[in-house]
């Protein structure tokens, strides 16, 4: 009964700022990477940052110094802070863990 359910998308403008997060439960939280990816329709699926259990991030090259995800074992949430964001930010915003996924919370980024 592994749940993971990501929230705080929304629609904002080129520059505007949104910080996202994953809550999961039902799982060992504390000890596994956290991924966040983004669809988009026609797309492949793209890795925007990938938080490993000790907190060491990698990020995607199209994301690196302007998003920056964490983690609160405490509370069994990632979050991925997103900064100067850009119409080609727009997307879907799923997280995973293991082979779970949430259903994600749609980014959309325009003018």
């Amino acid at each position: 009964q592994v749940q993971v359910v990501e929230s705080g998308g929304g629609l904002v403008r080129p520059g505007d700022s949104l910080r996202l997060s994953c809550s999961i439960s039902g799982t060992d939280f504390s000890a596994n990477a956290v991924n966040w990816y983004r669809q988009v329709p026609g797309r492949q699926r793209e890795l925007v940052a990938r938080i490993q259990s000790g907190g060491r991030v990698i990020y995607g090259d199209a994301v690196k110094g302007r998003f920056t995800a964490s983690r609160d074992n405490a509370k069994n949430t990632v979050y991925l802070q997103m900064d100067t964001l850009k119409t080609e930010d727009t997307g879907l915003y799923r997280c995973s863990i293991l082979s779970y996924w949430g259903q994600g919370t749609q980014v959309t980024v325009s003018s």
